[in-house]
Parts: structure tokens; sequence; C-alpha cells
């Protein structure tokens, strides 16, 4: 296979996450793999949490489901760790290293489990008995993983080996002038019916003119400093970084206008003519193009009024890792400046000299009236169906979508950041969002919105 970047010597290793199980490291033939006396498979797998607990109360639901997400996260970290530990220490490297500290970071997660059950039902006992983990060399895939990993997580995804290429290929790109018009419907939004709602509202956030750059995720990978493993962009609140919290959201600094405090990001597009960051082990090469245009604007419903979303709400849209995972909660959207109504879902679109490259990322839009997030950060707010509707049991919010341009350099010389087994292609594009926005200003939005007006 090709090396798309010009021979550079990339890591010998594989890293597969078992389908509904845990996190394994494929070493081809690495010093870890001698050092653990096997040649298999080596997986962490821990003692399933979910299906240990006592039903749930729903006061207490949402604390659980961020904890329980916080387990997967801390046992994806670990599996990361295990991967550059190549070769380190002596026989119990592994256990003092990885193990030892993974258990007590469960422990503590469990007893926050624990202490919100407390707080409205009778707390579980028992719970730490589920801290230990340990390595396994046989691809077990009992351990637990509470999340779907449809997100921009922390783990790396069932993918081919790094050297094979990390992409994109030529039949990753289609001239925009051969996508037939029309034919792909990237959503509802803009869609009204005699009692949707009509008004639009647009947050002046900046295109990230003072470079807020990381490659965390705080709300999929909480607590964890690279835990996308690709650069985003920022825009809004100016502390978001993988510890963000809300607390520590509610009092930073903003690049938006009237006050909102929202974060909104992006994984960043890179100019690959360039040997920028040459180095990266990920794959993700080249110079970081800064948007020509960020327009950050929430839209109606087509056959209802929206409510406000409530503070802190977590959204995710998109699927960092659908070239793997499959398209089901892909929502890639690509195309060109003066062509918009040719959208190929799945192609980096080559665009005439003079046109921009245009990113579409539309969030879901119907709201569960609870949480505000979800153990797989999509159950609480889905998207609505095809005729507009939000589905029964929710109620429609204010949908964001964001919409980005770019100059690019001609040719197949461009891509999204991306998880290196997702070789970088164009399906993968996904968006995050928080919503910080003071409560005055978000019923200034719904007002705007249902009253019809552009705001």
């Amino acid at each position: 296979m090709r090396n798309p970047l010009g021979g550079r010597r990339l890591r010998p290793w594989r890293v597969a996450l078992a389908i509904g199980g845990s996190i394994a490291l494929v070493l081809a033939g690495s010093p870890l793999s001698a050092q653990a006396g096997t040649t298999a498979a080596q997986t962490i797998v821990c003692p399933s949490v979910a299906d240990k607990l006592p039903e749930v109360p729903a006061r207490a639901r949402a604390e659980v489901d961020r904890n329980l997400a916080l387990l997967q996260t801390q046992i994806q970290e670990a599996n990361n760790r295990l991967a550059r530990s190549a070769g380190e220490g002596g026989p119990n490297f592994i256990q003092n290293a990885i193990l030892g500290p993974l258990a007590d970071k469960r422990v503590a997660t469990l007893d926050r489990i624990a202490i919100a059950i407390g707080r409205v039902a009778q707390r579980p006992t028992g719970l730490n008995a589920l801290a230990t983990c340990t390595l396994t060399n046989n691809g077990d895939n009992s351990g637990d993983n509470n999340g779907d990993n449809n997100g921009d997580g922390d783990g790396q995804g069932d993918g081919d080996n790094p050297a094979e290429g990390f992409g994109p290929f030529p039949e990753d790109f289609i001239d925009i002038r051969q996508v037939q018009p029309g034919q792909s419907n990237i959503g509802t939004f803009g869609r009204f019916g005699n009692n949707g709602s009509r008004g639009t509202f647009v947050s002046q956030c900046g295109r990230n003119e003072n470079r807020h750059n990381n490659t965390a995720n705080f709300i999929v990978a909480p607590g964890v400093e690279d835990g996308a493993h690709h650069l985003h962009d920022y825009v809004g609140n100016l502390s978001t970084d993988g510890f963000s919290t809300d607390e520590s959201l509610a009092a930073a600094g903003t690049t938006c206008q009237r006050g909102d405090l929202s974060t909104y990001f992006w994984p960043v597009l890179r100019d690959r003519t360039s040997n920028e960051n040459a180095n990266d082990p990920e794959g993700n090469v080249g110079q970081v193009l800064t948007a020509r245009s960020v327009r950050l604007q929430f839209g109606g419903n087509a056959t209802s009024k929206v409510v406000a979303m409530p503070r802190f709400l977590r959204l995710i849209m998109g699927d960092a890792k659908a070239a793997t995972n499959g398209g089901a909660n892909a929502r890639a959207a690509w195309t060109c400046t003066g062509f918009q109504n040719r959208i190929t879902p799945n192609k980096y679109p080559l665009c005439p000299r003079g046109s921009l490259v245009v990113r579409i990322l539309d969030f879901p839009s119907c709201w569960d009236g609870q949480n505000a997030d979800s153990a797989n950060h999509r159950t609480h707010v889905v998207f609505p169906g095809q005729n507009g509707a939000c589905p029964q049991g929710t109620q429609a919010i204010p949908q964001l979508r964001m919409t980005l341009t770019y100059a690019v350099p001609q040719g197949q010389s461009f891509a999204v950041d991306a998880f290196p087994e997702q070789k970088h292609n164009p399906v993968t594009d996904h968006a995050d969002f928080a919503n910080v926005m003071p409560d005055n200003l978000m019923r200034f939005v719904v007002d705007c919105i249902n009253r019809g007006r552009r705001c």
C-alpha cells in the first residue's frame, strides 16, 4: 500500500475496538508483545457496570450516564497508554503504571454513581468490586463498554494498520460538477409547514482567529487531554478544553456577541501540500486552514414552535468513526460556493477556481425534555423525521446549523482531521456544541424563531 506522507516512518501498531466490548491493542511484532509473553491481542478488560446497577431513578439518570461514559473513557485512555508504553519498564510495569491507576479512577467514578443514586433512592453497595481490570490475550469482548463509540471519542476505532496509508485517497474526491443537483437530502433544516417556526438567529462568534485549538473533547471524553486524537477549531467559549465543566464554561469569556458563552467546535481542515505537523503519529499532516467564514445559525421546526434549550445541553452531530462504524450516524455534507444545490455526503468536493469548499453541519433538534446529555450523547436529542416533525415524546428546540467555507489548494490536497483508522474519509465530518447561552439570550432566540424574525 502506498504511503501518502512520502515514506515517513509510521508506528507498527494497530488499534481495534471490539464491537460491543472492550478495547484491544493488536501489536505487530512490538516490544510490548514480547514483554507480555504473547503475540495475541492485548486487551484491558473491565467488569461491566451498567447491567449491575439497580433501576436508576430519573432524577439520577443524567449523572449516572455521565459517569458510565467516563468509565468507558478511562478504559480507552488506559489502552492508549498501553499502546504508547511498548518496551517500557519491567514485568510489573503494566500493573503499576496502567492497571493500578485505572482501578483507582474507577473506584472514584463508581462512588459518584452510588452517591447519585443514593440521593434519591437506596444507595447501591458493592460497586467497588467492579473496579479491578485485567489484561487478557484472548480478545475477550466482555468488558465495560457503556457508550456507543459513535461520537468523537477517545478510543481508537476498528481500522487498518496505519502503515497502509492514512489517506485520503483519489476515490475520496469528486468534481462538484459531477454531483447531481438535489440528490442528497441533508435534513429538514429550513423546511416549514403551516404550523412551523420560520425565524432564525445567528450567533456571531468569529472564525477562530485567535487559534483556539486542541485535541480534546470534553463531551465524549471528559477529563482526557488528548481525547479526540485530532485537532479541533473552537469558537465561542474561550476556556474550552478536555477538562471543561458547566462551572468553568459559565465563568469564562467568549468570542461571541450578545454574551453567548456557548462552545462550538469541529475538526480542522488541513492543506496537505504542506509538511507542517509532519511527524504526527495519527497522520493529521498539513497546515491548518482557517475558515473564510463561519455561520452559526439556529432555525425552527417544520411543524411546531420551538422551546428553549436547557443551559449546558450537550450535542454532537455526525460520526467521527463513520468510515468503520457505517453510516447510521453520519451527517457529513460537502459542497462548493455557487453549487449549494449539489451536496455530497461521502466525497471531498473539487471546486472550480474561485469557488470555496463548504461544510454543512446540522445538529439534532428534538429534545427528550429532561436530560442535558446521555450516555451515548445522542438519545437525549434526536433528529426530526422525514416530514420535519419531532418524534413522539420529544419537543423541538432551536436547530443549529454550522456552515463553514474554506479556500483550499487546487487538486486532491486537503482533508479533515480524523482518527488514523478512518483514513481521513470525508464521511467522518462531525461537530460538537454545548449551550451556555444566558437564559435571557435563549429566550430571545426562541422568540425570534417562533415569531418568524431574523435576528
